[in-house]
């Protein structure tokens, strides 16, 4: 790799890194622990994938269908199978050739109930700051009066019982630790005797005195920063990698911690060479992980949105934005995100936000919100660049310029400061981008994904290749995702989508009382198309956009006549693309699957998405994998493929088998630049090490302007045949016609012969 590090241990060992060749995301719930996972090995082995990626397997709260809950992290989750089954799933793996990766959740732990299961939190609450365990948590005892907030009450006069004999205070199946000589006080003095006050759980909005996961308040920060929490909280991990179970990490939520940086070299040392590690961190467009950091690079959402980006129209999209404003009358991208950053910051992380005013007095106050409203990217990080000249600019034009001089001095003298803003940051642009105005601006719900623009939502072919050099040159094994368990719609979806800005007019009219929900219940449905449980999985995913865009309902503040109503936007019917468009859905899917599985970068395949798999946001996306095990079987024994979910699946296989098996064809990246009337339309490179991959792009404006024509594709020096399907009678070489290599695929992957 060809970035440096200031310390040679992190250098040499990134360099030493055991790159995965693909992973595949399994997502483990007690209803599919390492067993069923050890079961689908065969399967798995036979597609290709090298690694695969387990979502988190530390204890977790009973019943967890995800796993970033963590109650302790000395164990393996007993609903999974215990460390004896995650032990049995790797070895099992190794002997398929097989290896795997854990996503760790090192930013929050849960406060669960019982509260109890987390043990450090639990003394915590029975001992206050004198525990050992004070030191894990981010918590204000001076904003709490003394007292740790705990918003666990259904209501704010739910009535609490003493149990002198457990020194335990309950109200109604919670139990709470009681200080030491506490029990027989009259329960007025008992209760304002503890080092913590049980309260209702809309209190948290505004005060909350720990640091939790974006809004979650039933998920508290962790100190990873501390050398000691550090060490208690990965000795298993670590032992894990050590023993040879664990070969890579995927870092969850990196943009929570104090000093990502400096844990990533604690976490490098600590594991040593050999263990590839990914960051979950999202990119803003012309942002970059610093080059410093000692990991292989993010997990992938920057790749999805440039590939994404490009089977994306942009005059198609400007069209639909101009329909979009006219119908429901939504502000500006630029408008959308600023309101919900000013809802959000101001609402929601109220309390966060008076932690920050209160450190940097009332003269500062609103240069600290402003500062953090204007800020582009999701954090700054210790040491680094701070805020661009725009975001001051933009920052100073609201609160002054000598209150905005003043937060800046600060963030520079004070690294506590400087930590907890950046922190809130993060939250604040997770929020309110991906969590609010991506529910509000639904011109093209394509690109409202994880890390995408919204606002510019198309990417050029020449923008596409210069990300793909850049990442060879400095990020060669960082991830490349499609879908994930995060992802607001799978790949698929978003594919039939994205056909939407080469055809507007196919949006047709869109009315209604909520005009803007009824965008999002159009563009769903033709996305989803006619799948099993069609009606139920729309109308819970209209649901939670309604929540989430806060505009008639809220999770917290639910219209429930309106959310009533939301079902009516659900078509009776299943609501297909029309037959072009349904073909130019096609080409997207197929030239998505290229893109990622040979670009540069290690691409994962997420459960069951090696065919087509539709998806919206979760549950949805989480729902039970289906192995297309049977389908791949019958491609192997020679059938052709019949449909789209085989040709998806067929392409995946063969990408796969191929880079698992012959990994220096990947390496190296060139643009192919097609010559002809049609040229706009093809998306080609070449891996220097033999590999030519070529996709249709926009091809449904293709096809109205009459087709590729005479337009030709240049191929590199040599002979080159197709890695899958039917061979030409003839290698390609020299200059070939586009419509004769793509005439029965959109796409086409190529090896150079002999």
């Amino acid at each position: 790799m060809s970035q440096r590090y200031s310390i040679s241990q992190s250098e040499s060992d990134v360099q030493k890194d055991v790159i995965p060749a693909s992973t595949y995301r399994l997502q483990l719930t007690p209803a599919f622990p390492f067993a069923a996972a050890g079961a689908a090995l065969p399967y798995l082995s036979s597609l290709g994938v090298s690694h695969l990626h387990l979502s988190p397997v530390l204890e977790a709260v009973p019943g967890s269908a995800h796993g970033y809950d963590v109650t302790d992290h000395g164990r393996v989750r007993e609903e999974l199978g215990g460390e004896r089954g995650l032990r049995a799933l790797a070895a099992a793996a190794r002997e398929r050739g097989l290896a795997l990766v854990l996503d760790i959740v090192p930013n929050h732990m849960a406060l669960p109930s019982p509260l109890r299961l987390n043990r450090p939190l639990w003394e915590v609450a029975r001992e206050g700051p004198a525990s050992p365990y004070a030191r894990w948590f981010d918590i204000d005892w001076e904003a709490g009066g003394g007292q740790l907030l705990l918003p666990v009450l259904a209501r704010p006069d739910e009535p609490f019982t003493v149990d002198a004999g457990e020194d335990l205070l309950r109200c109604g199946d919670r139990e709470f630790p009681l200080r030491a000589g506490t029990a027989h006080l009259p329960l007025p003095e008992l209760l304002a005797a503890q080092w913590y006050r049980p309260a209702w759980w809309r209190e948290a909005r505004t005060s909350l005195n720990y640091r939790r996961f974006f809004t979650i308040s039933d998920l508290i920060g962790v100190r990873v920063e501390d050398p000691a929490v550090f060490a208690a909280t990965h000795a298993k991990v670590l032992e894990l990698v050590r023993d040879g179970v664990v070969a890579g990490l995927r870092i969850d939520h990196v943009d929570g911690l104090a000093d990502p940086e400096e844990y990533l070299r604690r976490l490098r040392a600590a594991a040593g060479p050999g263990c590839w590690v990914v960051v979950e961190k999202i990119l803003a467009r012309d942002e970059r992980l610093p080059a410093s950091w000692p990991v292989a690079g993010t997990t992938g959402y920057d790749a999805l949105h440039r590939v994404d980006g490009v089977f994306t129209d942009a005059a198609g999209a400007g069209e639909l934005t101009r329909q979009h404003g006219e119908s429901t009358g939504t502000p500006s991208w630029e408008e959308t995100a600023s309101t919900a950053a000013r809802e959000v910051l101001t609402g929601d992380l109220a309390a966060e936000l008076a932690t920050l005013e209160r450190w940097a007095g009332p003269e500062r106050a609103s240069a600290v919100r402003e500062l953090l409203i204007a800020s582009p990217v999701y954090r700054t990080y210790p040491g680094g660049p701070g805020p661009d000249p725009q975001t001051l600019e933009r920052a100073a034009a609201r609160a002054g310029t000598a209150a905005v001089d003043g937060v800046r001095a600060l963030l520079e003298q004070s690294p506590a400061f400087e930590a907890r803003f950046a922190q809130t940051s993060a939250a604040l642009r997770a929020k309110s981008l991906e969590d609010r105005a991506f529910y509000r601006w639904t011109p093209l719900l394509s690109a409202t994904e994880v890390g995408g623009a919204p606002g510019a939502p198309a990417v050029a072919v020449a923008e596409f290749h210069a990300y793909c050099e850049e990442r060879e040159r400095d990020r060669p094994a960082a991830g490349t995702v499609l879908s994930t368990h995060d992802t607001k719609r799978s790949a698929d979806v978003r594919a039939r989508i994205a056909a939407l800005s080469q055809a507007p007019e196919a949006m047709g009219p869109v009315g209604g009382p909520d005009p803007q929900l009824a965008w999002v219940a159009r563009q769903s449905a033709l996305g989803l198309g006619d799948v099993p449980e069609r009606g139920p999985r729309l109308a819970a995913a209209l649901l939670k956009a309604a929540r989430e865009a806060a505009l008639r309902t809220s999770w917290t503040d639910p219209d429930e006549a309106y959310e009533a109503a939301i079902a009516d936007l659900v078509p009776p019917d299943p609501v297909e693309l029309p037959p072009a468009l349904s073909e130019a859905a096609r080409a997207n899917v197929l030239g998505m699957t290229l893109l990622h599985l040979t670009m540069p970068g290690v691409p994962e395949v997420y459960q069951g998405s090696e065919s087509e798999f539709r998806a919206l946001v979760d549950p949805d996306n989480r729902r039970p994998a289906e192995f297309p095990g049977e389908a791949l079987a019958a491609l192997d024994a020679g059938a052709a493929p019949a449909t789209l979910a085989e040709e998806k699946l067929a392409l995946t296989a063969a990408l796969l088998r191929l880079r698992r098996s012959r990994p220096a064809l990947f390496r190296g990246y060139a643009p192919l630049t097609a010559d002809g009337p049609a040229s706009d339309h093809c998306l080609a490179y070449t891996r220097p090490g033999g590999l030519v991959a070529v996709a249709t792009r926009l091809s449904h404006r293709l096809a109205e302007a009459g087709g590729w024509r005479d337009t030709t594709l240049p191929l590199p020096p040599g002979h080159w045949l197709p890695t899958h399907g039917p061979r030409p009678s003839t290698p390609y070489e020299g200059k070939v016609r586009l419509s004769h290599l793509l005439a029965t695929l959109p796409v086409a992957a190529l090896t150079r012969a002999g």
